[in-house]
C-alpha cells in the first residue's frame, strides 16, 4: 500500500461526492484491549467486524455517500503488525463492505507525518482521488484523533462513544453508541 494510500478505487468521476470517512478499529472493527486501553489486532486471525458494520455501510452507499476507511496503524513501522497481516485484514473489510478507499497512515507521532491523524493528510489524499467535497463530509470515529482529523479537514464529525476516557478530547457535532446509530444520524441530521 505505500506509506499511505488507497486499496479500492482512484477515479474522481464524482467531482462532488459526499463521503463518509470511518475510522477502522473501535467504529466498523473491534479494538482489543491491553492495559485499558483500545489497541489494534495484529492478526487477521484477531481482525473482527462488528455484525452491524456491513448494514450501517450498505445503508449509507445506498444513500448516495461515498465511503472511505482512514486507519493510523503505527503497528506497521514498530514492526509489531506484518504489512501482508494488514492487507489480509483490508482485503477481508473489502470484500465485506461496500468501500470505495482505504486509507492507512503506517507511521508513529515521531514521525510528524501529514497522514496520520489527528492530521487530515489521509482525508485530503482521498478527496483528490474520489472528487469528495469535504463540506459535505462526514468522520466517523471512537477516539479524539478521528475527531481532531475531521475537524481539521472541514468535515462534520460523529464520535461513538466506547468509553475510552482519554486525556485530549475534541467535541464531536454528533455522539452515539456504535455504527447503526451513526449511519442513521447521518441519514437523519446530516444528510
Amino acid at each position: 500500500m505505500g506509506e499511505r494510500g488507497s486499496a479500492m478505487k482512484t477515479t474522481a468521476d464524482r467531482p462532488h461526492a459526499r463521503a463518509v470517512f470511518f475510522d477502522r478499529d473501535g467504529v466498523l472493527s473491534e479494538s482489543l484491549y491491553f492495559d485499558g486501553k483500545p489497541r489494534a489486532p495484529r492478526s487477521a486471525q484477531d481482525f473482527v467486524l462488528y455484525p452491524d458494520a456491513g448494514q450501517a455501510c450498505t445503508t449509507l452507499k445506498a444513500a448516495g455517500w461515498t465511503l472511505v476507511v482512514a486507519t493510523n496503524q503505527p503497528d506497521i513501522t514498530t514492526g509489531d503488525l506484518p504489512a501482508a497481516e494488514l492487507e489480509k485484514m483490508h482485503r477481508h473489510m473489502a470484500e465485506a463492505l461496500p468501500l470505495d478507499g482505504i486509507e492507512v497512515c503506517p507511521h508513529t507521532d515521531a514521525a510528524g507525518c501529514d497522514c496520520r491523524k489527528p492530521k487530515p493528510g489521509m482525508l485530503l489524499g482521498a478527496a483528490g482521488r474520489l472528487g469528495i467535497d469535504l463540506s459535505r463530509s462526514v468522520m466517523v470515529g471512537d477516539r479524539w484523533r478521528d475527531i481532531a482529523a475531521g475537524k481539521a479537514a472541514g468535515c462534520r464529525t460523529i464520535l461513538i462513544e466506547r468509553g475510552w476516557n482519554e486525556a485530549e478530547y475534541v467535541a464531536p457535532d454528533i455522539t452515539v453508541t456504535g455504527v447503526t446509530e451513526a449511519a442513521q444520524a447521518i441519514l437523519t441530521r446530516l444528510a
